[in-house]
């Protein structure tokens, strides 16, 4: 019993947080560019200005592209900045939409005139994925960087989500796909950390009551208790859920959760309640934990594989909500296994294998069982750096 014990806690030791976390950030720092590069002729550039007008001309890092992963890496690499009180990785969020805005110009002219373009979502903010997981990284660059377009940005995707995104007719954030007012889980994400933000950073309790809405509301549209998962969709119009249990939108479900108690004031009075929420999840996923530590990509389904975007997200919102001590020490454990797990996934120049690619929603299930995974795959890096923060945090105590 002794020897078993002994090789349970040296297991628990081997996945160094700060040495894993650190190869991944320095792993994507290393592989940003901060250039443009022309997708037919290959000749590459440090700056638009001067440069004929052109479709061809994109950003050569998947790191600058203006989408919703990028917002989570920017929050990730701030938040390992604050923990390893390192400000390498705070600069490169920084630089990276001091890149972005100081090119903005040249794609805003190609956008306008209808061709596609470059950074086309942060012109045309038509969708929560276009604005919200940016805008909650933007917000926390902002924090020090005090920049007036950066705000002027911010309060533009704020007006958007608050006043023109579609909702239901109870006010919950919906899509117009696959079918009319579809809700999606991962709108949670796009939505809730920001309005969270916005409401810790202007005071206004709007905003931290429609994020409490949406949270409560997906809960109730979405949340099985059969299973103690959450399913990818409600299709509103048939007042029926979809096929699946997946993975990642259920880990955006909880790191939304996360990212509002983190921004509510102490004292509010829907703080219980939400915590509740949060914890009713995390007991409901720990149930389909893998002996390895991992995730299934479709939770409930163990013939699905191991996948390490939605076990990065599970970390982070356990580890984050025993570190707040919002929850019991206990449920540590469910964390601890999942970063072994997740490490084991981790190569040795920190890239991050068996990552499921952007999904959509599907009516039959075999669409998410052979969704495939790709090495390194940007919708995992964001949630491995957040989930090895907390990792961290909880060594140090």
């Amino acid at each position: 019993m002794v020897g078993c014990l002994v090789g349970s806690l040296a297991a628990q030791t081997t996945a160094n947080p700060t040495e894993i976390v650190r190869r991944v950030a320095d792993n994507v720092i290393k592989n940003t560019s901060f250039g443009f590069i022309n997708k037919n002729t290959k000749e590459k550039y440090t700056s638009t200005q001067g440069l004929p007008v052109s479709a061809d001309i994109t950003a050569e890092s998947p790191y600058n592209k203006w989408e919703y992963v990028n917002g989570v890496l920017t929050v990730g690499m701030i938040e390992l900045s604050k923990t390893l009180n390192d400000n390498k990785y705070a600069d490169y969020s920084s630089r990276n939409f001091k890149f972005i805005f100081s090119n903005r110009d040249y794609f805003e002219k190609l956008y306008k005139s209808g061709t596609k373009a470059e950074w086309a979502a942060f012109y045309g903010m038509q969708n929560l994925d276009a604005c919200g997981a940016m805008a909650a990284g933007l917000s926390d660059v902002n924090a020090e960087a005090k920049d007036k377009d950066y705000q002027a940005y911010l309060d533009k995707a704020a007006d958007y989500i608050s006043h023109k995104q579609l909702r239901l007719p109870d006010g919950t954030l919906s899509r117009p796909m696959p079918r009319n007012m579809t809700l999606w889980a991962d709108d949670l994400y796009m939505s809730v950390p920001f309005l969270a933000r916005m409401g810790k950073r202007t005071g206004n309790a709007a905003y931290f009551d429609d994020a409490i809405r949406q949270v409560e509301h997906f809960n109730r549209y979405l949340y099985d208790s059969a299973t103690g998962l959450y399913f990818h969709c409600y299709y509103s119009e048939q007042e029926r859920n979809g096929v699946a249990r997946w993975g990642r939108c259920n880990g955006w479900i909880a790191m939304a959760q996360v990212e509002l108690l983190s921004n509510l004031p102490a004292n509010h009075p829907k703080r219980k309640e939400l915590t509740e929420l949060l914890l009713r999840q995390i007991i409901g996923f720990s149930r389909y934990q893998d002996i390895s530590g991992l995730w299934h990509q479709v939770l409930d389904r163990p013939d699905s594989y191991l996948e390490t975007s939605a076990t990065a997200m599970f970390v982070y919102a356990v580890a984050k909500a025993v570190n707040e001590r919002w929850i019991p020490q206990g449920y540590m454990t469910i964390a601890k296994d999942g970063w072994e797990g997740l490490a084991s996934r981790i190569t040795d120049n920190g890239e991050v294998k068996d990552v499921c690619i952007g999904t959509g929603i599907a009516d039959n299930i075999r669409f998410y069982l052979t969704r495939p995974e790709r090495l390194n795959d940007t919708h995992a890096l964001g949630a491995v750096l957040l989930a090895g923060t907390e990792m961290i945090k909880a060594a140090k105590k």
